[in-house]
């Protein structure tokens, strides 16, 4: 059997805005986040994660922030090709592990919804997806309220 883990990093600066995109889901918040794309980064997390597992590199070399086309993107564009990558190798999502690390805004109120979300993109079941967060207890950029990191683990499975 072919059991491969992969995982993925990523951070955002607070900027300006009126919500947070997180998993796919718009939490509304007193800044937005700063990146090329939409700067989810738990699905960017996610993402990384699945192409880890494949050892295809990060989700910087398949869209690169030096092109245009992905400015603003929505990340579940991102997403869907990391999926689909696996699949076209043979592999089948078993599960994934995504810990979004802030001081704010709150997760937890939002966590069904971006479960669900998260799984459906990947063809999952919910059950099969975790999202949870954690603080850093007021250390590091997290810590001060500067932005959102995000760690994420999946395992491929193939079929």
């Amino acid at each position: 059997m072919d059991i491969r883990l992969g995982n993925g990093f990523d951070v955002h600066a607070f900027g300006a805005g009126d919500h947070v995109t997180l998993c796919g889901v718009k939490v509304p918040h007193s800044h937005g986040l700063v990146g090329h794309s939409d700067a989810d980064v738990g699905m960017h997390a996610v993402t990384d994660a699945i192409y880890g597992a494949l050892a295809k590199g990060d989700i910087g070399q398949h869209f690169p922030p030096s092109d245009p086309q992905w400015k603003g993107a929505e990340s579940h564009i991102f997403l869907t090709h990391a999926v689909e990558m696996a699949k076209s190798q043979g592999f089948s999502i078993s599960n994934v592990d995504c810990t979004l690390i802030c001081e704010f805004p709150k997760v937890g109120p939002h966590a069904i919804t971006m479960r669900t979300k998260m799984a459906r993109i990947m063809g999952i079941e919910m059950d099969r997806v975790s999202v949870k967060a954690t603080t850093s207890e007021r250390l590091g950029f997290t810590g001060r309220g500067e932005g959102i990191a995000c760690i994420a683990t999946c395992t491929l499975l193939k079929t």
